[in-house]
């Protein structure tokens, strides 16, 4: 833990210009909320707490940060009145005004950034001049500048003072270098700097911005660390900017994918592939394939056209045809689904297993080698190895006010149309007849058919 570094994350903001009822930082990048790829990033510096300062929303935003950060280093500051970024930092004065340590300062709507850029920014601080800066202001040069603010540099190249685009003269916007609105500071120049800022601007706002000239015009050092990538700095304003962000994303996890892990994809512009999922070697992608969240898939796989996987793992050699949804579920090797079937609920398929045409999982174990080809639900159930599930057959695992369990043993055939009312159990070897209902246990073995079904005959004993 770097207990010299603490950082600052604004995330208060309404988000008008996202024609939105959600607040802007809780708007899904990648699968997950802007202020959790910030936090992320944060959090890979490892100081010694994230502060987090929240308003509009502001139990949701709490709730959507720790989800992805612990509690204990976590801290939420709330800012009452929106009177701009100076108020919205001056509102962790109570946490970080007696700090006698570096503040690093990011939005939540930025979640681009890196961690290479903060660690170099954050070095960059601490020795300016061989002797560190009060504050470092994170900029970059932009072909199209307006609307953010510009940074005025002096006759030396030298900071001279930030002046928002609304504040600007018309010489002052035809500069490009403008500011990030990501800084590091000394804590306690910061915010004694925070009590000589005043709002006579053209919004009526308490700027961040003027901290830097402020500190600077009392004889501190301010430095600038100008970075080349304006990508990483870019926020999200509008749902056209988030989109443009998503297409980014994908389109770098795709090349990525490609060249460091040998996956081919037919058509790489029809695909979702999230930033977190992994994909092995030599594994086929086909059009308009979708893999969510933190799924894991392994080498030598085969995903085809409509499949949509969701924090899942995949082994090795596993084909998924046509139009299967999986979310939460794990498939072992050499297994085959679908098409057009769902696995979901910490489904499990054991090696050399197969679900196929409509068949539904839930919070099911499927043993190895173990079949359900057509037409099948099974719910809360376990299934031993080389059964075989006939079409139609449904675990009914719901009594109207509570789920039970079936577990059907290993070498059974169930026939179509079986009906196992739950809680129920089937031994090993057994056999049910086509249509049965079953309503109690039938012992390894045992054929079982009727409706309810009853055992007719010991199939480990054979006819004389």
């Amino acid at each position: 833990m770097n207990t010299d570094l603490n950082i600052l994350i604004l995330a208060a903001g309404l988000g008008t210009r996202m024609k939105s009822n959600l607040a802007k930082v809780l708007h899904k990048l990648d699968g997950r909320p802007l202020i959790n790829h910030v936090c992320r990033t944060a959090a890979t510096l490892d100081p010694a707490k994230i502060y987090v300062v929240i308003g509009h929303q502001g139990d949701d935003v709490k709730a959507a940060v720790l989800n992805e950060i612990d509690e204990s280093s976590a801290g939420f500051a709330w800012q009452k009145q929106m009177l701009g970024t100076g108020d919205a930092v001056n509102a962790a004065r109570e946490f970080l005004a007696e700090s006698d340590s570096t503040l690093l300062v990011l939005s939540g709507d930025v979640p681009m950034i890196k961690s290479e850029t903060l660690t170099e920014l954050v070095k960059i601080h601490h020795g300016f001049r061989g002797k560190g800066a009060a504050c470092t202001v994170l900029t970059v040069r932009l072909k199209d500048p307006g609307g953010y603010g510009r940074v005025v540099r002096d006759e030396n190249g030298s900071f001279d003072r930030i002046v928002e685009h609304k504040d600007a003269s018309e010489e002052q916007k035809e500069i490009d270098e403008i500011n990030s609105g990501i800084y590091c500071f000394d804590s306690r120049k910061l915010f004694a700097a925070l009590s000589n800022v005043q709002n006579n601007n053209a919004q009526g706002e308490y700027y961040l911005t003027d901290v830097p000239e402020i500190l600077r015009g009392q004889g501190d050092n301010v430095a600038i660390f100008l970075h080349k990538d304006d990508h990483e700095i870019e926020g999200v304003n509008d749902r056209r900017q988030l989109a443009g962000m998503e297409k980014t994303i994908r389109r770098n996890t795709i090349s990525r994918l490609m060249l460091e892990s040998g996956v081919t994809f037919l058509d790489p512009k029809s695909v979702y592939i999230s930033a977190s999922a992994q994909i092995g070697r030599d594994t086929v992608i086909y059009p308009n394939v979708t893999v969510e969240g933190e799924s894991v898939i392994g080498e030598n796989c085969k995903l085809r056209s409509g499949t949509r996987i969701t924090n899942s793992q995949v082994a090795n050699a596993v084909e998924i045809l046509e139009n299967c949804v999986i979310t939460d579920s794990q498939i072992g090797e050499n297994c085959t689904v679908g098409p057009m079937a769902h696995l979901r609920g910490k489904a499990m398929m054991e090696d050399g297993s197969k679900v196929g045409n409509f068949v539904e999982l839930k919070k099911t174990r499927l043993g190895k080698g173990s079949k359900a080809s057509h037409l099948t639900y099974l719910g809360d159930a376990t299934i031993g190895e080389k059964t075989n599930i006939g079409a139609g057959t449904i675990t009914c695992n719901y009594d109207g006010k509570n789920k039970h369990e079936t577990h059907i043993g290993s070498g059974v055939k169930i026939g179509s149309d079986t009906m196992l009312i739950a809680p129920v159990t089937v031994g090993d070897g057994a056999v049910t007849g086509a249509g049965s209902v079953v309503t109690k246990d039938v012992a390894p073995n045992k054929l079982a058919v009727g409706a309810p079904a009853r055992s007719i005959r010991d199939l480990s004993k054979t006819d004389e």
